[in-house]
């Protein structure tokens, strides 16, 4: 799978592997990955300055399953507007932080940029309900009352909002992800 067939040079793979938790392997695999979803006529480039749209980037049954697929490929994107599609730079950083090898410190760091929907740098009750609703599905019969969704966010805050000013901030959200031994092997993608 290396060598000519993988259209990565060398150095870059060297770079790469220097700039993400990835290894040599992981790295030609996101790569051929990344390739498959170009148009054919773009394959036999590299394909590192193409940028996929999300609309290519959610096909990956990796990202399909995910509820918050949405906000990963908006946080991960190096697009102006987020919008714009991935590079294959960005998407080796979704890759690297979803992988293994990536620290709590840096999963919860992200995890909390796409739980924060209105990009502001906290999560208000606004996010807390989206993050919910992502979650529990967007059927009628699967969404909370309203009443339980207040209360749901209510609980969340009290236990979390270390500063009580109805918001938690990234430090906040970091101190209850420690609490949780399960997140960062929970936090992942695998190709």
């Amino acid at each position: 799978m290396g060598g000519s067939g993988s259209h990565l040079p060398r150095d870059l793979l060297s770079e790469y592997q220097e700039l993400t938790f990835l290894s040599k392997q992981e790295i030609l695999l996101a790569h051929r990955r990344f390739r498959e979803l170009l148009p054919k006529e773009e394959r036999d480039r590299t394909g590192l300055a193409t940028r996929l749209p999300r609309s290519k980037m959610l096909m990956l049954p990796e990202l399909r399953a995910n509820p918050f697929r949405h906000r990963i490929c908006h946080v991960f994107s190096t697009a102006a507007d987020g919008e714009g599609g991935m590079s294959f730079e960005d998407f080796l950083d979704m890759l690297s932080v979803f992988s293994d090898g990536a620290t709590p410190e840096i999963k919860s760091h992200y995890a909390f940029r796409i739980f924060d929907f209105d990009d502001d740098g906290t999560l208000d009750k606004r996010d807390l309900e989206n993050l919910v609703n992502c979650l529990t599905g967007e059927g009628e019969d699967s969404r909370l009352s309203p009443l339980e969704m207040d209360q749901l966010i209510q609980n969340i805050l009290d236990e979390s909002d270390i500063d009580k000013d109805g918001t938690i901030n990234l430090s906040e959200f970091q101190h209850i992800i420690s609490r949780s031994p399960d997140f960062p092997s929970s936090f992942k993608i695998v190709l």
